[in-house]
């Protein structure tokens, strides 16, 4: 008699553990059911946000060869020419309003002069400082500084003028609009 209820003790004690084991196992199940819901809300969040941002890599590049200049940056970028400074600065300065941050670090970075880091440290310049792209008076500017032709025809006065050739955001006209603004200010 003594075996049985030993036995009986077993089964209750085994059920026991079972059922904690089992509580545990379903526990764990449902904190793997949470966690799983949260990664597909945040990717399905991540999708909607790249689905809606305005302009997509390859828009961004399409826009970008809107313009003369920016197509022969692009081209040569693309051929792995040195484009100086003054070159990588107005590519990153135009280009950082039609593509991603990696994107344009990949572009100037095709630099032989400009590894990755450099160029994400002078996009990181470009970005802190609130750049709006450059006119087409100071491009020439920086031209006339290094050996790259930034704009390759100097001659013909459209090119080199982003303004003419690419649609900027509103935000960068009313940067302008607020500069000149207080740029009168200051000139009376």
């Amino acid at each position: 008699m003594n075996k049985r209820m030993e036995a009986a003790n077993d089964r209750r004690q085994v059920g026991a553990r079972g059922q904690e084991t089992l509580e545990e196992a379903q526990e764990r199940a449902d904190s793997a059911e949470r966690e799983l819901s949260r990664l597909r809300a945040a990717a399905n969040a991540e999708k909607r946000e790249q689905a809606e941002s305005p302009v997509s890599e390859s828009d961004g590049i399409q826009q970008l060869r809107e313009d003369a200049m920016m197509v022969h940056l692009l081209n040569s970028l693309g051929a792995g020419k040195d484009i100086g400074h003054y070159g990588r600065l107005v590519f990153a300065m135009v280009a950082s309003r039609f593509l991603p941050e990696e994107e344009v670090i990949d572009w100037l970075a095709k630099d032989p002069d400009c590894p990755a880091e450099k160029a994400s440290a002078m996009l990181r310049q470009v970005e802190g400082r609130d750049y709006n792209p450059p006119r087409r008076e100071r491009i020439l500017q920086w031209q006339a500084e290094q050996d790259f032709p930034i704009i390759p025809d100097p001659a013909d006065p459209d090119c080199g003028n982003v303004y003419k050739s690419l649609k900027f955001t509103d935000r960068v006209y009313e940067h302008i609009e607020n500069y000149q603004v207080e740029k009168a200010r200051a000139a009376s």
